[in-house]
């Protein structure tokens, strides 16, 4: 009996014990599963203001990233259809009297006062930028002048990258020889050594008449005559104007045979649909045309 009772009280005494450990069991499940929630619900606030901040960046990224497209935009056109709208930038060669050329360190002749007067007309200060004459293509398209105003003759191949305002002077290629030259002709020019300006129409049209191994290009027509002189050429061609002024300048040693080359039109150039300075261009050279101003120009440089 005493040992039933005994058993017995050891079997409750088993039971309250697994009771109690269950309950711990339960309650320890609970906390656990409010502290995953909880958890759970901090980690996802994370991730969302991770998400939000990452958003915010994205969109201040592409405010940042869209900004330099209104730094670049184009600025407004001025009227003038000139890079600065207070000047109006003219490019030249200065060696080619009586168009233009240099006395002391300022460039005077027909261009020079021709677009002094047309700037006038704008209301424009004029600029004079003095180069090599064929860098002056170059500088046009890259907008380093606003126009070109050096004896320019309009040509197909120039008319492809520029325009060209009206006409305003005809003029012709003039062959230059030594006075004891037996060449009398342009067909006697064949096989010949010819001195140019390079880039001109001087040297487009000693490209039609011989190889290019017999063509020696010059940075100005006085230093092809100066080749001429010293014998290292056969002769010089060149537009009749200035050939001319050569000629009067050395007398005794070269002299010209002109007629053997078609005409050719002088003209303002400016880059290629730049329409606006086109216009006005015109527009001024036709009023400088119509109240003697252009012809007066022309006479005192051209006799």
């Amino acid at each position: 009996m005493m040992r039933h009772n005994r058993e017995t009280l050891t079997e409750d005494f088993m039971k309250k014990i697994m009771k109690t450990m269950a309950a711990v069991i339960a309650l320890t499940l609970l906390v656990g599963s409010v502290g995953c929630t909880s958890t759970a619900k901090t980690v996802f606030q994370k991730e969302t203001t991770a998400a939000a901040a990452t958003t915010t960046a994205a969109t201040t990224a592409a405010a940042t990233t869209a900004a330099p497209a209104d730094a670049t935009t184009a600025p407004a056109d001025t009227g003038t259809g000139t890079k600065d709208p207070t000047k109006l930038v003219m490019g030249t060669n200065a060696a080619f009297p009586p168009f233009e050329y240099l006395e002391g360190s300022a460039v005077v002749g027909v261009d020079a006062d021709l677009m002094a007067a047309i700037a006038k007309e704008l209301g424009l200060t004029l600029e004079i930028s003095d180069m090599e004459f064929d860098s002056l293509p170059t500088a046009l398209s890259n907008g380093q002048i606003d126009v070109i105003a050096a004896g320019f003759t309009v040509k197909p191949d120039r008319e492809e990258t520029m325009d060209f305002s009206a006409p305003y002077y005809t003029a012709a290629q003039t062959i230059i020889v030594l006075k004891d030259s037996k060449i009398a002709t342009v067909d006697d020019l064949k096989d010949k050594i010819i001195g140019v300006q390079s880039g001109t129409t001087g040297q487009f049209s000693a490209e039609e008449l011989t190889s290019t191994d017999n063509i020696k290009g010059f940075a100005s027509g006085m230093l092809a005559v100066e080749a001429l002189k010293n014998k290292q050429v056969d002769a010089v061609i060149i537009d009749n104007n200035p050939a001319k002024a050569y000629g009067d300048q050395n007398l005794d040693t070269i002299t010209m045979i002109e007629g053997q080359f078609a005409d050719e039109e002088y003209a303002l150039a400016v880059a290629k649909g730049n329409t606006v300075l086109l216009t006005k261009i015109n527009d001024a050279l036709a009023k400088l045309k119509a109240d003697g101003s252009f012809d007066a120009i022309i006479s005192k440089y051209v006799k």
